[in-house]
């Protein structure tokens, strides 16, 4: 019914501004009103400019206190309980638990998106099971948990975390085919470079990046390598600003600081490259294969449903540098017709599977259902 509300709740407006902006186009088009409850940062007048609602929320990212998380599902409930959303949507951990906690105690119907499981998911300890059982309590009543890949979909059915009938599957964020557009301009001249995209953090490989670079760099010494993405502070896992600096100043890497358009960055490289331990479904991947770049990625959940080994890119084993090294020389050694017919392939597997009009459809036929079981 048009003019219904949508609440969508991220860890940061930035994630929204940069992820999601097709997504919300799609609900304005179809006579949602959006709301944006996320914590304010300098995106969050931006998203007001897309005829967004935007109401801050404070969001403690790496913290774990039981203390501000309480205080953050109460903050979540007042917030709901004014805006009175039709339907709330969630992304990113804390607002996946504690937004949904609070909407379905207020009998908002809820749509849940598991983007990634990021640090809590990567070993077995107490976090993880911790988040397991938030996970479990916060999606019970939910109306659909989307997932970007088939491997943690699985993980959170065989932990019982969610119902099949809720489960379903999300082409990632989907990519804009026609912004993310190859050029036919031939190669310019000059050394090969490898580009990182993505925060910058340990567990998206980045350690193993500049191993790489120096194992590389031995015997293709011409050989030059970038970092694009922005030093995430507020994340435990963020890489710390002197440790960058110092390999800006040995040398080792260009850092091409934070981008709100990553495309002239793409443009000028020769392969894009994700050494990540685990992903939901990685947007800095389709958008390079969608701009028809050679891919390097680890072969892990999330990266291996971008990249076809041999087809679209290489695949190398996870939290290994010599791994990664070795397909970064083989990358290298190729012809620039076998990489250019790589990326070609690269493009047409996006445009077959991961085509943002395809997340939209997927989304507005959740919300749709989700109103008609309410109703």
């Amino acid at each position: 019914m048009p003019g219904e509300k949508i609440v969508m709740s991220i860890n940061a407006s930035w994630n929204i501004f940069n992820f999601r902006k097709d997504l919300i186009g799609a609900f304005q088009h179809a006579g949602y009103r959006v709301t944006a409850l996320a914590p304010e940062d300098e995106y969050s007048q931006r998203l007001t400019e897309w005829g967004v609602d935007f109401r801050p929320i404070r969001i403690d990212q790496k913290g774990m206190s039981p203390l501000r998380d309480l205080r953050l599902l109460r903050d979540y409930r007042s917030a709901l309980r004014a805006l009175r959303p039709d339907v709330f949507l969630g992304y990113t951990i804390k607002p996946n638990i504690y937004g949904s906690l609070a909407a379905q105690s207020l009998g908002i119907p809820v749509i849940n998106n598991v983007s990634g499981l990021g640090t809590a998911f990567l070993g077995s300890g107490l976090l993880t099971r911790v988040a397991s059982a938030l996970y479990r309590a916060a999606f019970k009543r939910s109306s659909t948990v989307f997932f970007q890949n088939k491997d943690d979909r699985a993980l959170f059915l065989q932990k019982h975390l969610v119902a099949p009938r809720q489960a379903r599957l999300l082409p990632g964020s989907g990519v804009d085919l026609a912004f993310f557009a190859p050029s036919d301009a031939p190669r310019a001249a000059g050394p090969f470079r490898f580009l990182f995209i993505g925060r910058l953090l340990w567990d998206k490989g980045v350690r193993e990046f500049i191993d790489a670079a120096r194992l590389v760099r031995r015997q293709f010494p011409e050989a030059r390598f970038a970092l694009l993405g922005f030093v995430d502070s507020a994340n435990r896992t963020a890489v710390g600003r002197a440790e960058l600096d110092s390999w800006v100043g040995e040398g080792l890497v260009e850092y091409l600081g934070a981008s709100d358009d990553v495309r002239p960055h793409i443009l000028r490289a020769d392969c894009v490259v994700l050494p990540s331990y685990r992903e939901g479904l990685p947007r800095a991947l389709l958008e390079g294969a969608a701009m028809a770049k050679p891919l390097i990625a680890t072969d892990v959940p999330g990266c291996r449903d971008v990249v076809r080994q041999g087809e679209n890119g290489l695949l190398c084993a996870v939290r290994d540098s010599n791994a990664l090294a070795r397909a970064m020389m083989q990358m290298i050694s190729m012809t620039e017709a076998e990489r250019a017919h790589i990326g070609r392939r690269g493009r047409a597997h996006v445009e077959a599977n991961f085509d943002q009009r395809l997340v939209s459809e997927l989304y507005l036929a959740a919300i749709a259902a989700a109103l008609e079981r309410r109703r």
